[in-house]
Order: C-alpha cells, then sequence, then structure tokens
C-alpha cells in the first residue's frame, strides 16, 4: 500500500489538541496509534502542497470530529532536534509502518519534521470521532486520567492548555465549549475546569459581568419551588 506522501509538504506537520467540557471536566479528544501497544497521540495530519497549515488543520479535525469550521488557534511550533527521532518508540513504529506499507513511506513519516500545534474547542455533544488511517480508536479523556503519549505529545498538551488559560478570557473561549444558553455556575465550572481551581461564585460573577460580554436571559426553568438560576449568552 502507498501512502500518497507526494501530495505533501515533506517534514512539516501538525498536530490539534482538541478539547471539550463535559461533566465539569476538561476533556481531550486522544488517538490510539493503529500500529503500537498501548501508544496515544493528538490528532494530527500533513500539509498539502495546495492548502495552507489552517486549511489542513480544519480537514484533519473534520475527518475526526464530522465538524466544519471549528475553532482553531495555533498555539506553538514544535522543532527540536530530537523530538521524533530519538523517541523511544521509533524503531517499534517503523516497523510497522513498513509492514503495513512501505519502507520508502515509513522513512518519510518518520523523519523530522516539524510540527506546527493547534489547540481547538468543540461541544463534545455535537463531535462524532472516525479513526483516520492511523487511528486504532478515537476517545475523549479527562486531563487526569491520560495514557502514555507518544514522542512529545505530553509537553504539547501541557503548552495547548497554558495558551487556551492565556486566552480565555481575551478571545471568550468558553462560547465554543458551552451551549448557546448556560448558567452562570455553568460557566464558572468551565473556568474551574480550565484554570483548575476553584473560584468564588461572587467575584466570579462579578468580573464576568463587568466584561460587558455576557448578556442576561430568562431564568432556566427547573420545577424546583427554590429559586431559579438566570440564562447568559455571549453578545456576538
Amino acid at each position: 500500500m502507498n501512502l500518497g506522501v507526494e501530495k505533501y509538504i515533506p517534514h512539516l506537520s501538525l498536530d490539534c489538541v482538541v478539547f471539550g467540557f463535559e461533566n465539569n471536566e476538561l476533556k481531550v479528544l486522544i488517538s490510539k496509534f493503529k500500529f503500537g501497544e498501548e501508544l496515544w497521540n493528538f490528532p494530527g495530519g500533513y500539509i498539502g502542497w495546495e492548502e495552507s497549515i489552517e486549511e489542513a488543520a480544519q480537514r484533519v479535525l473534520q475527518n475526526r470530529t464530522s465538524l466544519k469550521n471549528i475553532y482553531l488557534e495555533q498555539f506553538r511550533v514544535f522543532g527540536q532536534k530530537d523530538r521524533i527521532l530519538n523517541s523511544p518508540h521509533r524503531d517499534f513504529i517503523r516497523a510497522k509502518l513498513i509492514e503495513q506499507y512501505n519502507e520508502s513511506d515509513a522513512n518519510w513519516m518518520m523523519g523530522r519534521f516539524v510540527c506546527v500545534g493547534f489547540y481547538a474547542l468543540v461541544d463534545i455533544a455535537k463531535v462524532h470521532p472516525k479513526v483516520g488511517k492511523m487511528d486504532l480508536k478515537l476517545e475523549w479523556r479527562s486531563l487526569n486520567d491520560l495514557p502514555e503519549m507518544v514522542h512529545d505529545h505530553r509537553e504539547i498538551l501541557n503548552y495547548a492548555i497554558e495558551a487556551v488559560r492565556q486566552d480565555m478570557n481575551e478571545k471568550s473561549l468558553a462560547k465554543n465549549l458551552l451551549p448557546e444558553h448556560f448558567t452562570m455556575k455553568e460557566l464558572m465550572e468551565l473556568y474551574e475546569a480550565v484554570f483548575d481551581k476553584k473560584f468564588s461564585m461572587n467575584n466570579f460573577q462579578k468580573k464576568m459581568l463587568e466584561q460587558g460580554k455576557l448578556e442576561r436571559l430568562e431564568k432556566k426553568y427547573t420545577g424546583a419551588s427554590n429559586k431559579a438560576p438566570y440564562l447568559y449568552r455571549f453578545l456576538p
């Protein structure tokens, strides 16, 4: 089998850290590598000669999530000279790739690559994961329940989380992780998951409202006799 690597720019790849929010936890979409034993990575791929890096990232994510126009941010380029060449899994993966494809393609894929890192934000409920050529399966995992990751993907994750934290308020990232209408408590629980710490509701609500990015809507009907919370949405 031939992978058709001539379609792609050599030595340039991308990896996408896809974040979602579910059950008060920040989760990431990870792929079990098809040619390894319990090796996992982030959805990634190569950049075609006729597409931009952003177009390639959207293509990779649409193929893995079935969603179009996913929110994406490029956060770092990973170009350490030993990021793949000295990987402890290198020889094992190369042998498996030769079995599946051919030696030329295996050598191309196992060469030194500069990797462009993106983070993506999605509504988990809308995602329908689909495996790619290199995937055995895809899973959502919470940040404290991650298996061993190939190459430098743990480092990629650490930088991605930090980038999300830095962008959280300025770019109103929460609107990409929550449903259109949400309560202040749900918004606070998302922030607690992202920043891995607890907030005071009074202080948090005051800070959020002072930003002028939220619109208060009708109260959320709960069917209970207690005071129902207001719903909010992000202003366009």
